[in-house]
């Protein structure tokens, strides 16, 4: 889909030259990136792990070429929070730098963001360039997650947010943390594998670069896992809004029950059939049992009121 040559000038439609050094960006089912692999002694067992979504992140080598299978982290279009990984294939020839891909969307932002940063034609630089560019994607989706889940605190202390959407985007951000976490610790190995393999002159060369694509895999291991408590303390945080808004809910309902207990014993003393009750034939009797009763409800709620139960 785009080669870069050896002049730095971009071409957007593949034309694979055998005499000049090309770094090319493509699907990674482009008919003709897979004959000139299998063509050139591109081992036929590699093709369908480079093919599979499935396959894991990898560092290969054979005596003609090198296989490194890193992530691509994009945002779900239709999940908030959900995030999904695509492989990102790149296979190193003596003059061919492959950058492979299923989505042309990926593979179009993947080269679009090399263009502007491509200064050296040197292969292990590209290697650096391209791990780099994928982990700062990788920077990227965690601080919207880190954005995403402060917003969701202040929705819980103001209580605006539903609880079923709660549960959802929280569920989504664990599973994203979970991936990244893991795919980071997966990308560190083969990473460090790659430059290790690199000739002592690159490796010197390319030393700084490297510290730094390691200081930010780091950063992106201890981010996700402070971030993966940070979900649980939100979890928590909720529980407890709610355990409060219960536990108010039955104070509110024990206090109701508190101002009709005692008027339920006195109206159950006069629904007693005995024969000799004075107060049944006193003029004012009836009279007097509505102010009772009002003088208790009436004092028990000033009670409440003053211990802050209503």
């Amino acid at each position: 889909m785009f080669i870069f040559t050896n002049s730095l000038e971009k071409h957007e439609n593949i034309s694979l030259n055998n005499n000049q050094k090309q770094i090319i960006f493509s699907t990674v089912h482009k008919k003709e990136i897979i004959e000139w692999l299998l063509n050139n002694g591109f081992p036929e067992s590699f093709i369908e792990d480079i093919q599979s979504e499935d396959q894991s992140i990898t560092y290969e080598e054979t005596e003609n070429f090198k296989l490194i299978i890193l992530k691509y982290i994009k945002f779900d279009e239709e999940e908030h929070l959900l995030y999904d990984d695509n492989n990102v294939v790149i296979i190193i020839t003596k003059d061919k730098f492959f950058v492979l891909a299923e989505e042309k969307e990926i593979i179009t932002e993947l080269a679009r963001k090399f263009e502007k940063r491509y200064s050296n034609q040197n292969f292990e630089y590209v290697t650096y360039l391209i791990a780099d560019i994928l982990i700062d994607n990788t920077i990227l989706i965690i601080d919207v997650i880190d954005e995403a889940l402060e917003d969701l605190e202040d929705n819980i202390f103001r209580e605006t947010i539903e609880e079923d959407e709660l549960q959802k985007d929280i569920y989504y951000a664990r599973r994203t943390l979970n991936r990244i976490a893991k795919v980071t610790v997966q990308e560190k190995d083969v990473i460090n594998k790659a430059y290790n393999r690199f000739p002592p002159t690159i490796r010197k060369e390319l030393k700084y670069e490297f510290i730094d694509l390691n200081e930010h895999l780091k950063y992106l291991i201890d981010e996700s896992r402070t971030l993966l408590d940070r979900t649980g303390y939100l979890l928590n945080l909720h529980m407890g809004i709610l355990s409060t808004r219960m536990n108010k809910a039955m104070q509110r309902l024990a206090a109701i029950s508190l101002i009709f207990l005692p008027l339920t014993f006195v109206v159950g003393n006069y629904g007693m059939n005995f024969k000799y009750m004075p107060e049944l034939e006193w003029k004012y009797g009836y009279l007097m049992v509505w102010i009772i009763n009002i003088s208790i409800a009436l004092g028990i709620f000033i009670w409440l009121k003053r211990k802050k139960w209503i």
